[in-house]
């Protein structure tokens, strides 16, 4: 007997699509190489929150809603703030 493994469908809004780009376009003034990777780092983590969406911590912020978001920090600069609904994780933000 196998275990099922459960996959979650991840969704990057427009707008953390839109904030990614930018993230990735001030850095390329510098780094080109570091603008890559940024770009792939935040692909495999949120491939990884597919598997593991409960990684991240949650995000307590008294402006927001008590426990709807998580945080995954990536390249020790980078948080994708995102949330859990059934079976989808939709990452709202990424944030530096």
């Amino acid at each position: 007997m196998g275990s099922v493994d459960k996959r979650y469908r991840v969704i990057i809004s427009e707008r953390a699509g839109v904030m990614l780009v930018q993230h990735a376009r001030f850095l390329a003034q510098v780094n080109n190489q570091a603008a890559d990777k940024l770009r792939i780092d935040v692909i495999e983590a949120a491939k990884s929150l597919q598997e593991f969406p409960e990684r991240g911590s949650r995000l307590t912020d008294p402006a927001l809603p008590a426990n709807k978001y998580r945080k995954l920090l990536v390249d020790k600069r980078y948080l994708l703030i995102y949330q859990i609904k059934d079976n989808t994780v939709y990452i709202d933000y990424i944030e530096n």
